[in-house]
């Protein structure tokens, strides 16, 4: 079980987590996957041994870490709706920052002293510039982004005492699927506006609700950073590098740097997938900011990564490819 290649992926039978994971593997690593199943999905394990558990079990943390030793984790386990954070916030407080606290305790403990973090743009809650750089103000506006500010608080506050080095990756919105058909996005229940654009194309949907159209953008709609599901996953394993060459803890925006409203992703999955795509006008949503874009300049700067993807037409493509021949997901 013993590999200085391991690395503990928490929830690596997620959408990014295993994406992640192909990307480790790829590199060279061997991923464990250390995934509850409450969202993953055991067939999206596939690069290496799937560890069944919670991260707020310390018994069984404690027995992966002494198996495996992981020379590393990558953290992606979490709660992530945000409107489910709103109405139960005392779940994400529990899940997110409790479950974690126990990971950061067990890692100290191991001495395993390297963790990438999956971390967020709902951190910095509403824009004051765009596109976001890292040092603007952290003012989350509902549960699911204070979790992630929490434990970005912890993982300085864990490496100054205890040396255990950090990259933090805050993202915007995570889309596509992987290229090779292998994995893709399969969530329940499914909130973000690509696949459910595509599960109206597919006839799954009765029809797709637009939630606002009156904003101050060139076409009303809200503008997103849509990012290659695959480009994140490069980048974490970027990140990786960087800890095992001894390079200091350091937070980083995951972006594309271009904006993309609702309706130009309509537009886009109109044309690539040749069907009609029933919608409807609603209300603007609670908190819904006009336009979020991420700064990844320094990211590109220090760590030398780039998104290769990034064009929405290719973000969809991955992901109609991948709802084409696995129309019930995994």
């Amino acid at each position: 079980m013993k590999n200085s290649k391991n690395i503990l992926v928490t929830g690596g039978a997620g959408y990014i987590g295993s994406h992640a994971c192909k990307a480790l593997s790829r590199a060279g690593y061997t991923p464990v996957a250390y995934d509850n199943l409450i969202f993953g999905h055991r067939a999206a394990v596939k690069w290496g041994p799937l560890v069944e558990a919670d991260i707020a079990d310390r018994e069984k943390l404690d027995h992966a870490l002494s198996a495996y030793r992981p020379l590393a984790v990558m953290h992606f386990a979490a709660f992530a709706y945000v409107g489910e954070s709103v109405e139960n916030p005392g779940k994400y407080y529990r899940n997110n920052v409790a479950g974690s606290l126990c990971l950061l305790e067990a890692l100290r403990d191991h001495g395993i002293g390297r963790i990438i973090f999956s971390s967020t743009c709902a951190t910095y809650g509403v824009p004051e510039t765009v596109p976001l750089k890292e040092d603007h103000p952290q003012r989350p506006i509902n549960p699911y982004g204070y979790s992630k500010t929490v434990i970005e608080q912890m993982l300085k506050d864990f490496d100054a005492a205890h040396g255990m080095r950090f990259i933090c990756l805050r993202y915007f919105n995570a889309a596509g699927a992987d290229p090779e058909g292998e994995l893709g996005e399969d969530h329940d229940p499914e909130t973000h506006l690509i696949p459910l654009v595509l599960g109206a194309a597919a006839g799954k949907k009765e029809r797709l609700t637009i939630f606002g159209d009156d904003y101050d953008t060139p076409d009303g709609t809200c503008i997103r950073d849509y990012i290659h599901v695959e480009d994140l996953a490069r980048a974490h394993v970027l990140g990786l590098k960087a800890l095992e060459s001894g390079a200091p803890s350091s937070i980083y925006n995951l972006g594309n740097g271009k904006g993309f409203s609702v309706k130009q992703v309509l537009d886009a999955a109109l044309e690539i997938t040749g069907r009609k795509i029933p919608v409807q006008l609603g209300p603007r949503r609670p908190g819904d900011s006009p336009c979020l874009v991420g700064d990844s300049r320094k990211i590109i700067r220090e760590l030398g990564w780039r998104p290769r993807l990034n064009s929405l037409d290719k973000i969809i493509e991955t992901s109609w490819r991948w709802h084409q021949h696995h129309p019930e997901g995994f």
